[in-house]
């Protein structure tokens, strides 16, 4: 195993556990750390998804055996994201401008969690509509197939300014919603853009991320407290953004 891969597999270990504990699988960092290497920016996106799909595949289990899933409000949420996601995945774009509204808008959603950090309780929850559900879902589907992450960094803020729900329940909705969505745009990369990557690399780093994933989502779930689920999950958000403006 040569270094770069070494380095990108310990990399990618401290990223999944940082983001699992969230809900997140990752790929807006696995995309920064692989556009260090040689690498075409189709790689790179299909890479990022598949070590998604590796994190949150592994959460969503731990999540749903600790019941903190609700089916009837996580539907709509998937339903439309899907197809959008398949079709944002078909899409080309060029980076530049993405990455300009991208790095934007999760700056001013972390903001905004920042500022607003409350614990969310049964008394305060809003219950949006199966429509705002299903809108919202198709939206952030298409946005996360076209850059090749799972999306949960853009619905994750959206649940928690929204008071959605409780912070666990919108961890375990949003890794679930990076699972259906990851496997969406994967599907549409391939089939738009063929499989283009060196196997070796993606299992390595698939690995490293699923036992990162794994010490993550243990942590939300055991160990820390739920108003720090939300802080990490703003922080991380904040760090992405800025990294993106900077980088343009």
């Amino acid at each position: 195993m040569d270094m770069d891969l070494l380095q990108l597999a310990a990399s990618f270990f401290c990223i999944a556990v940082i983001y699992g504990s969230a809900g997140f699988g990752g790929g807006s960092s696995y995309i920064a750390v692989l556009s260090l290497f040689s690498l075409s920016f189709i790689e790179i996106r299909m890479i990022a998804l598949l070590c998604n799909i590796t994190v949150v595949s592994g959460s969503v289990y731990l999540f749903w055996r600790n019941g903190l899933f609700t089916s009837k409000r996580i539907l709509p949420l998937i339903i439309l994201s899907i197809p959008f996601s398949y079709w944002g995945g078909r899409y080309n774009i060029e980076e530049q401008a993405f990455y300009i509204l991208l790095g934007i808008s999760l700056f001013i959603a972390s903001s905004l969690m920042i500022y607003n950090p409350q614990s969310q309780s049964e008394s305060n929850l809003q219950k949006l509509s199966k429509y705002s559900n299903a809108i919202i879902g198709g939206g952030i589907g298409f946005l996360s197939g076209l850059v090749g992450i799972g999306g949960g960094i853009f619905l994750s803020p959206l649940l928690h300014l929204s008071r959605w729900g409780k912070i666990k329940s919108i961890a375990a909705t949003t890794a679930l919603f990076i699972l259906v969505n990851s496997i969406a745009g994967l599907t549409g990369q391939i089939i738009t853009n063929g499989w283009s990557i060196s196997i070796h690399y993606p299992i390595i780093l698939m690995l490293s991320v699923f036992l990162g994933g794994q010490v993550g989502a243990r942590l939300t779930i055991f160990r820390l407290r739920s108003i720090w689920v939300k802080r990490v999950t703003a922080i991380l958000i904040m760090m992405v953004a800025i990294r993106l403006l900077l980088s343009i």
